[in-house]
């Protein structure tokens, strides 16, 4: 059990936290939630005993082992495997010892070695090291590569399976999903929910919170609340505790005036002193329950693209992959920019049939490596298609947000800086209003970005694409150090979004409120997927490690009507109808109601009749917007319907 006693936290003049009393079990696993700054990873330092609390104490078992994802990682010459099987220090020693050994021929040392091996089951420790880096992404001709080869992404999976190999009571992650693709979440959650000791976990990630934890332990104003029960249950009843304390506020607020009245009333008169003493000491003593306090909830927006036509952009049979030289952004997974470089030509992706028009709302899903990333970057234009055909309308304007895209930039600049650069003719004015909407308020358009948070940066970045006004955006993770709240307020934004969207992203959430509809990217083919997010989740658990062909692929998956060369002709069930095409069918249905009125109301009157040809056309109309009305109420009820 781990407990917390009176405990208090602080990082420099900051308080974090103070007065925390509560208990983890063992076996717990705890999802730590709270807005960014809220103590989250400074709590987990204090666990690890790297600061010391300002007050109080942390109680942990004496023996306990406890294992953490490294922040940084050296680039190392060691084999990835290697760098995986050290997380077990002391198998990684035996194994050395026995290799050690055998090169001094000390036979005797050898069956010691031997020995220790069998001790702690290190004979299985290298292909459970390998487990573990297959089911984080790395194919398995990557496992001997040096750890210096992989590019920095890669290398907090290397961490995180270093992580998970390291014998342990108490296993604290922080972010682990992010960096990760879906695929790879998936089977991290499946493991998590396997460990046997007690988890502690930052996530930003409501699926994989609720799927993953046990409890959820809140920070919220230097305070600390556990809750029983995923993210969903500690939002249940996290909304359920305020309404009850704002009741309890009000009724308190009410028998305060009451008593106050009666003192002011009463307290001058001799007769009624006693009992005006007597509220007086009542008042005294009423708890002083808070009101509650309206958190300001985030809000971001999309601004109309200037222009939205209805053919956006198309792949005809293309082929998309990588040159015989590619930089090192581009590269194939898992490969750094040295590696990169020396690649041969590889075609990823074979025949694709890929249309966008305004409205789509498209999630591409897919195993690691499969080629989401080729063909999103092949939909913006940065890699050529080695055969076949892109076509792009002429007012075709693109806003792309990749994994790399926040490193793009310029360190020692400003926000305001970043603005000017897309628009030199601006004034500073209208670029302050534009970025305190992306909540970078006042002086906070001035402060230089080397200070920001990850997800500051990646809430700039996403603000320099919005103001470009695009009508097709290609979102490739782009919540990676995202908060809840960001998340939230980006979901609802991209569901207002007027223009295209195509989406890779391991939030379940959001890639669930914002695609109306899925594309699955495996074994080189892009075809619709017939499923939702679950039966994606399924199809991922039931292809077989080593891979599988095209035919096992298709039995394994739902099953689904004929295909179509674009989106938006797939008569694939939607996991979830988006917000915003729903409302585009009422409105249309609507207008065309208030059409057909007005043009019956026009037939009514008799003046109309004496010219013969203007009540053929008011006929003419009448029968083409009834026509229309009875499309767009099929369209709705189909909507409706799923």
């Amino acid at each position: 059990m781990i407990s917390f006693r009176n405990f208090a936290l602080r990082r420099g003049e900051r308080l974090l936290l103070s007065d925390v009393d509560l208990a983890l079990h063992a076996g717990h696993r705890v999802g730590v939630v709270g807005r960014n700054g809220a103590g989250k990873s400074s709590l987990f330092a204090a666990l690890m005993g790297e600061i010391e609390p300002d007050k109080g104490d942390i109680d942990l078992p004496g023996k306990a082992r406890i294992a953490s994802v490294a922040q940084e990682t050296p680039h190392l010459p060691d084999p990835a495997i290697d760098f995986v099987l050290s997380g077990d220090a002391a198998v990684h020693a035996a194994v050395q010892a026995e290799a050690n050994a055998f090169a001094a021929e000390d036979w005797e040392a050898v069956a010691e070695a031997h020995h220790r091996l069998e001790e702690l089951n290190g004979y299985d420790a290298s292909a459970r090291a390998g487990k573990l880096l297959h089911g984080l992404g790395f194919p398995a001709d990557t496992h001997a590569k040096p750890v210096s080869d992989f590019s920095g992404g890669w290398r907090v999976r290397l961490n995180v399976a270093r992580a998970l190999m390291t014998p342990s009571d108490l296993l604290l992650l922080d972010e682990p999903t992010n960096h990760l693709d879906l695929d790879a979440v998936v089977w991290l959650e499946e493991w998590l929910k396997r460990y046997p000791g007690t988890l502690l976990v930052i996530s930003h990630d409501r699926e994989f919170l609720d799927n993953v934890t046990t409890h959820t332990l809140h920070l919220h104003e230097g305070r600390a609340k556990l809750y029983a029960g995923g993210y969903t249950d500690f939002e249940r009843q996290r909304a359920e505790h305020l309404r009850l304390q704002q009741i309890a506020h009000e009724k308190e607020q009410a028998e305060r005036a009451h008593l106050q009245k009666f003192i002011d009333r009463f307290k001058a008169k001799a007769s009624k002193a006693k009992q005006a003493q007597s509220r007086m000491k009542r008042l005294a003593k009423l708890a002083g329950t808070e009101a509650v306090r309206a958190e300001r909830a985030l809000h971001i927006d999309f601004p109309e693209p200037l222009r939205l036509p209805t053919s956006l952009l198309s792949l005809h049979d293309a082929d998309a992959g990588y040159p015989a030289v590619v930089v090192g952004a581009s590269a194939p997974p898992a490969m750094s920019e040295s590696v990169a470089a020396k690649a041969a030509p590889t075609v990823i992706l074979h025949g694709v049939n890929f249309g966008l028009e305004a409205g789509d709302r498209i999630g591409l899903l897919g195993p690691n490596g499969a080629g989401k990333s080729t063909l999103v970057k092949t939909l913006v234009g940065e890699l050529v298609t080695m055969a076949g055909e892109r076509k792009a309308h002429p007012d075709l304007r693109i806003g792309y947000f990749a994994q790399h895209t926040v490193e793009s930039l310029v360190a020692g600049t400003t926000p305001l800086d970043h603005l000017r650069k897309l628009a030199p003719d601006v004034q500073n004015q209208e670029l302050r209003d534009f970025l305190g909407k992306w909540q970078f308020p006042g002086d906070r358009a001035f402060e230089v970005i080397d200070t920001f948070s990850g997800g500051e940066k990646a809430r700039l970045a996403l603000a320099l694409i919005a103001y470009r006004r695009p009508n097709l955006l290609l979102l490739d993770e782009p919540t990676n150090h995202l908060d809840l709240d960001m998340r939230e307020a980006l979901a609802e934004a991209l569901s207002d979004f007027d223009g295209a969207i195509v989406m890779v992203s391991h939030d379940r959430h959001l890639i669930g409120l914002v695609s109306d509809q899925f594309w699955r990217v495996h074994d080189g083919v892009v075809e619709p997927f017939a499923g939702d997010l679950d039966e994606y989740a399924a199809w991922l658990r039931s292809r077989p490690a080593t891979g599988e062909s095209k035919s096992s692929a298709k039995d394994a998956s739902p099953k689904r009507e004929p295909e179509s060369s674009k989106p938006q002709a797939a008569a694939a069930p939607k996991a979830k109808i988006n917000p915003h095409k729903l409302q585009k069918a009422e409105a249309r249905v609507a207008r065309l109601e208030e059409k057909l009125a007005e043009c019956e109301a026009q037939m009514t009157d008799p003046a109309v009749y004496a010219d013969a040809g203007r009540v053929a056309d008011l006929g003419r109309t009448q029968m083409q917007i009834r026509s229309e009305l009875e499309e767009a109420e099929g369209e709705l009820l189909a909507l409706y319907e799923a």
